[in-house]
Parts: structure tokens; C-alpha cells; sequence
């Protein structure tokens, strides 16, 4: 039985984590590459110090951040502190996302802790250099534990450390374009990144305040001036600005994607904050819905996504390369978009299990899809039972996944595991648990992510797809199977490949070209 069928209330949540993934690399900094005696010269000089932000949504208070650097005995220690209040579908969802690095005395890695704590549970990932080529990590999602050793090409970098090599690098060029590498912890991969620097500004934020008695509250008592490197951050194709301190840490930041940190008193932060959670969250005070500020009109009424069978639109105002618009049942051409969904499956042409040999991906184990994992593997048998015809399957296993997950939206880094105890989730956990499910039964699965169409407008989605001969697209949220053709992939892979929807977050227009009902 179907807990609750709120339809557009567990869709969106492909953009949610993308976008507060996207934000956190707001409060870590930029950084270019120095020689490594020169950065342990350098930081001999280095002094405690913390730094504490106003994030805003629209101009509406939504959460802060502060960011520490302190001296220990051998090296140094980071740690970044994000705590938010997002409105999203009328739910008020809290998070605190947290990050501690400890670097050696030429800034070197020695190992980091990173956790996101929301009302879904807690992801938290715990990684060791061990000697200069191998990372060894430990994942806990939930009450599942898991280690896993990553081979580095030399030394790894995380975010936190960019402030202290920017600004101990040597003097930024004014038009220079550094490039390097990182490791997101909350996304679990590696990220290219480039900056460019723009030039230098000069901003003054509040520095300082004192209690006044008569209004009961914090009056301010003295700005600070800074001159800044006004900074362009690019990665998985998404811009984003900075200006930093001469000790690399931020003073303010922007994106296209509304939000705004600026650098303030530790007490205007806090008395922000505090007003947030007495309010019940950020929706009360006023702050945009991040789902359906992140929608898409087309300005025509369609019919309900279940009734397309075919649709073109066409996409304007983004750059589509880079892009999995193109394969299966999708055709670009030009900036138009073709979907038709299946009338008929075709004979899958093999039997479950598929071969682990040709399908080691679409059918291997992930930190988050652990199809390994006893219980997963349990759960899948369960539910396939003898069946050993794929489509037959999938479909059994869709079905499955839509009866028993409560529809709600979250603000977690989706695990397979965790899902299956909570049998909760919006569109990342129905997907996740999903492919697990289907790899543990020897169908290949993937995961995809794009724009569905429910009541009148396009929300940024996740959903899996599963190989039937070609990859169909499966729809465990909706409780479609095969998904209808108002499902609009444009990535196919997890939260590293779906923070790229970013890109499209207020830019993308859609013009229905053709519909057609079934």
C-alpha cells in the first residue's frame, strides 16, 4: 500500500543536494599550485583565525557558515561549519553540514572527517592518507559502515585547504587561470577546477557590534575595509564568485543561482540564525521555496505526464554540450529535444543475472549503491523472486519501490542501505535504492537525472534506467514503468554528475514544439 501520493511533493529533489553541494564550496576557497617548501615557509606565519557568514536566499536569511584555522602540535587544523534552514514544498528541511582537515606543516594531508546531519540521518565520510598514493576512507550512512582504499595521482587536495594555498602561493595574477583537482568528500569524487582571477575590489562588511539595551538587540559598532581578488570559479561547467582576503578567506560570494554569503559579526549571524529557528524555518520568514523557485514553465498547458507519448521542446538560453541528451529514446537536433516514450518492449534478448563481466558497472557496487550489502541483496530476491526475465523484473521491482516508500522530501546524500531501513525518501532515494535493488539481481541499472513534467511545470528530477535491450527509463517515484516521455535526461550517474543541473538553474527556457498524447 501507497503511503502518501504527493506527486509534486518528491520531485525536485535532484536540484536540492546538488544546490547545497554547490553552496558549501562557497565557504571553501580557491587555490593554485606552489611549490611545497615554499607553502611550508610560508606557513610558519599563519595565526588562528575565524571568519562567520550570512547565507541568504533571495535576500531572505536562510542559514550561516564559519570558517576556523587554528595551529595544533605538527601542522594545522581547518574546520567549516554550515547550518541551514531550506524551504522546499512547504517543509522547513534543517542541515548542518561539517568538514574538519588536518594538514601537516607543509599543508599536507593527513587525514579529514566530513558529516551532513539532517532530519533523513547522518552521511559522514572519514579519509587517511596512507603514504603519498592511497586514501583510505571510511563511509557510515545510516548504521552501515564501509572502508575502501582510493589510489591518488600525488597529493590530494580538499576545498578547505584552497584559503591557505591561495594565499600563500604567491601573488595572484590579474587575467590568470589556475587549474587543479580536488576531492569532494560530499560528493565523493574527484572535481576539475578552474579559477580565474578578475581583479582586486576593495568591500567593507561589519566588523564588529554591541548590545543595545534599549532596542534589546545588536547595534552596529565598527565596519572593517578589505581589499579583495574578485575571483571566477568554474567547475562541472558552473560559475561562481568570490571575493577573497589576502589570507584567502571569503568575504563575499554570489551565484546565479540566488544565494549570496557575505562575511559579518559571529553575532549577526547567530542572531539571524536564531530568529530562523524560533520562526520554524526559512519559509516563514519569508524565504523562496528552492524547489519551485528552481522550476521550469513552458507557458502552454500539457496534458498530465503519464498521458505524453511524445514531446519536442526546445532548449534555449544553456549551452547543451557536455550534456547526455543524445542516445536511447532521446534525439537532439539543434537545440530541440525529441522524447518518445515505449510503446512495446522488445525481448531483452538474455536472462537475469546478466554477465558481471560485461556489465561490471551498470552492475557493481558503489559507497551508496552497496549491492553487496546482505540486506539489499535480500530485499531484491524477495521481491524478483524466481523471475528471471528482465523486463518482468524491473517492473516488479519498480512497483515495489513506489508501494513502499513514503513520499517526502529530503535533504540527505542518498545510500541504498539507509533507504531500505527508513522506506522513506523523494526522488534520490526511490533511484537509489532502486538500482541497488536491480544490480543485486543481475540487471543492469543506472542512475539518470533531468526535468519531469508534473501539473503545470518541469522539475528537476532523478530516476533510474535499466538495460532492456536499450536503457529504458524507470520511474519508482511516480510509479511508472516504463517513465513517460515528459522525462527530459540530461545526465546519466550520481550526485557529482547531477550537480551539473546547477548549470541550468535560471537559465534554461522550454518551448513545446510537439505533443502527443497516448
Amino acid at each position: 500500500m501507497v503511503r502518501v501520493r504527493r506527486r509534486r511533493q518528491v520531485v525536485g529533489g535532484a536540484i536540492l543536494v546538488a544546490w547545497v553541494v554547490v553552496l558549501a564550496w562557497h565557504v571553501r576557497r580557491e587555490y593554485h599550485r606552489p611549490m611545497a617548501v615554499r607553502l611550508a615557509e610560508a606557513s610558519i606565519n599563519l595565526v588562528p583565525t575565524a571568519s562567520f557568514y550570512s547565507i541568504k536566499l533571495g535576500g531572505s536569511p536562510i542559514g550561516y557558515a564559519a570558517s576556523r584555522i587554528d595551529t595544533v602540535a605538527g601542522g594545522f587544523v581547518l574546520e567549516d561549519d554550515m547550518r541551514l534552514r531550506v524551504a522546499a514544498f512547504g517543509s522547513d528541511l534543517p542541515a548542518l553540514a561539517r568538514t574538519q582537515v588536518r594538514l601537516g606543516r607543509s599543508l599536507e594531508l593527513l587525514d579529514f572527517q566530513f558529516a551532513l546531519r539532517s532530519d533523513f540521518g547522518t552521511f559522514r565520510v572519514e579519509g587517511r592518507m596512507d603514504g603519498d598514493s592511497l586514501l583510505d576512507l571510511d563511509i557510515v550512512s545510516g548504521d552501515t559502515e564501509q572502508s575502501l582504499a582510493m589510489p591518488t595521482r600525488g597529493p590530494i587536495l580538499l576545498p578547505q585547504v584552497m584559503p591557505m594555498h591561495f594565499a600563500l602561493g604567491g601573488e595572484p595574477e590579474p587575467g590568470a587561470v589556475y587549474a587543479f583537482e580536488v576531492f569532494d568528500p560530499s560528493v565523493m569524487e574527484r572535481q576539475q577546477v578552474t579559477m580565474e582571477v578578475l581583479g582586486r575590489e576593495t568591500i567593507i562588511y561589519p566588523d564588529s557590534v554591541e548590545f543595545d539595551e534599549a532596542t534589546g538587540g545588536w547595534a552596529l559598532l565598527r565596519y572593517d575595509t578589505v581589499e579583495t581578488w574578485h575571483v571566477r570559479q568554474t567547475f562541472a561547467g558552473i560559475q561562481l564568485e568570490s571575493w577573497l582576503d589576502p589570507d584567502g578567506m571569503v568575504v563575499r560570494a554570489t551565484s546565479p543561482l540566488g544565494y549570496t554569503i557575505e562575511r559579518t559579526a559571529f553575532e549577526i549571524t547567530w542572531n539571524d540564525f536564531r530568529a530562523l529557528e524560533e520562526a520554524g524555518g526559512a519559509a516563514a520568514l519569508g524565504a523562496p521555496d528552492i524547489i519551485e523557485r528552481t522550476a521550469v514553465s513552458v507557458g502552454v498547458p500539457l496534458p498530465r505526464g503519464e498521458r505524453i507519448a511524445r514531446l519536442a521542446v526546445r532548449l534555449r538560453n544553456v549551452e547543451l554540450e557536455g550534456f547526455d541528451l543524445q542516445g536511447d529514446r532521446q534525439r537532439l537536433s539543434g537545440d530541440t529535444l525529441f522524447v518518445e516514450s515505449e510503446a512495446a518492449l522488445a525481448s531483452p534478448g538474455f536472462r537475469l543475472p546478466a554477465d558481471p563481466d560485461e556489465w561490471s558497472e551498470a552492475l557493481g557496487s558503489t559507497p551508496l549503491i552497496q549491492v553487496d550489502d546482505p540486506e539489499i541483496s535480500r530485499a531484491a530476491h524477495e521481491v524478483v523472486g524466481t523471475l528471471d526475465d528482465p523486463r518482468a523484473a524491473a517492473e516488479r521491482l519498480a512497483r515495489w519501490v513506489y508501494e513502499e516508500l513514503d513520499k517526502e522530501i529530503t535533504l540527505s546524500v542518498p545510500s541504498a542501505r539507509q533507504v531500505l531501513e527508513a522506506r522513506r525518501g523523494d526522488c534520490n532515494e526511490h533511484t537509489v535504492l532502486y538500482v541497488a535493488l536491480a544490480r543485486a539481481v543481475g540487471l543492469p541499472a543506472r542512475t539518470a537525472a533531468g526535468l519531469v513534467y508534473v501539473r503545470d511545470r518541469f522539475y528537476y528530477h532523478a530516476w533510474p534506467e535499466v538495460w532492456l535491450d536499450r536503457w529504458v527509463p524507470v520511474d519508482p517515484t511516480l510509479g511508472q514503468f516504463p517513465a513517460d516521455a515528459s522525462h527530459l535526461r540530461f545526465v546519466i550517474g550520481g550526485l557529482a554528475r547531477q550537480v551539473e543541473l546547477v548549470r541550468l538553474i535560471g537559465r534554461l527556457q522550454l518551448d513545446v514544439v510537439m505533443v502527443e498524447e497516448r
